[in-house]
């Protein structure tokens, strides 16, 4: 059983190049994978050891860094390794927003716990509104939420300015998977003149590892950044798995669709690509089944 960790935490890198290499010789000491992602902000990612013991050393490691020591970060658990490889990147943000006055070490919005969350979203005076892309809300998200219908993050300020006279009056709630793209949005709200701003702290994982499913006002799955694509209530592994042509999550029913086939379509991208990115695709696919075979993993499956 592998334990994987989902980690971010604002603070002031000044030199991340710095950083990046002792990180990453540490993960690789430790046979930990996944990905994070350092900048001048902080440090984001999720990563998974073989052991917990690999994972602690990696928390006493990051919290040996510059204004990491009270950092926060969210265990569960996974059967197969999520990740294939480890990788350190150097980035301009942890979470891209492309607002560079946003600065979540200022202000953010009020934190809620899982507990208060319910008592918050059900008020007839709040908008509760999912922060995540399209493809994640689409598997699950909270009742009565508001989906922005965005394909990155880094569309969420546009469709704020285009939609905030909708919400005239309202508290304005709102999630994340983690709670890091909260942290700037809820900033970025602050900013904009917004006062009633409240954010799920921990985010969806912290919600789905705490509250009680018959108390769960969570309907679906929660899309995760890894091999077990999704999740659900206690962090069980979830039914999804994800279409390597577009990067979607699908259920196991949809693999029967006429649509599907392994690794080069499905019924969301069937119409996307063209016949050579599909014969492309299927070259791929074949290389991942012969690496399987040797009892490889194939480096373009996650």
């Amino acid at each position: 059983m592998y334990t994987v960790c989902a980690l971010y935490h604002f603070t002031r890198f000044d030199d991340p190049s710095a950083i990046r290499q002792p990180l990453l010789d540490l993960c690789l000491s430790e046979g930990i994978t996944g990905s994070l992602l350092l900048a001048g902000e902080g440090i984001n990612g999720t990563v998974a050891g073989p052991t917990a013991a690999t994972i602690e050393r990696l928390v006493a490691h990051i919290r040996a860094l510059p204004g990491c020591a009270d950092f926060e970060f969210k265990l569960s658990t996974a059967e197969v390794q999520p990740f294939g490889r480890m990788k350190v990147r150097l980035k301009r943000e942890i979470v891209t927003m492309g607002q560079p006055n946003v600065d979540p070490r200022a202000s953010v919005g009020h934190y809620c716990t899982p507990e208060e969350w319910n008592e918050l979203i059900s008020a007839d005076d709040v908008a509760v509104i999912d922060t995540r892309n399209d493809y994640e809300v689409g598997i699950g998200t909270f009742a009565n939420a508001i989906d922005p219908q965005t394909k990155s993050f880094r569309e969420f300020p546009q469709w704020w300015e285009e939609n905030k006279d909708r919400f005239h009056n309202k508290r304005i709630a709102m999630f994340c998977t983690g709670g890091i793209r909260c942290e700037k949005s809820t900033n970025f709200l602050l900013g904009q003149g917004i006062e009633d701003v409240y954010h799920l702290k921990g985010g969806i994982l912290k919600y789905l590892e705490e509250m009680p499913k018959e108390e769960s006002l969570w309907n679906g799955e929660c899309f995760v950044f890894d091999g077990r694509v999704s999740i659900g209530h206690g962090l069980e592994e979830g039914p999804h798995e994800l279409c390597h042509a577009c990067r979607q999550p699908i259920l196991p029913e949809d693999k029967a669709r006429p649509e599907y086939e392994d690794g080069v379509s499905c019924h969301q991208c069937i119409d996307q690509f063209d016949e050579a990115r599909r014969e492309r695709f299927r070259e791929r696919q074949k290389q991942i089944l012969l690496s399987d075979a040797r009892g490889e993993r194939h480096f373009k499956q996650h």
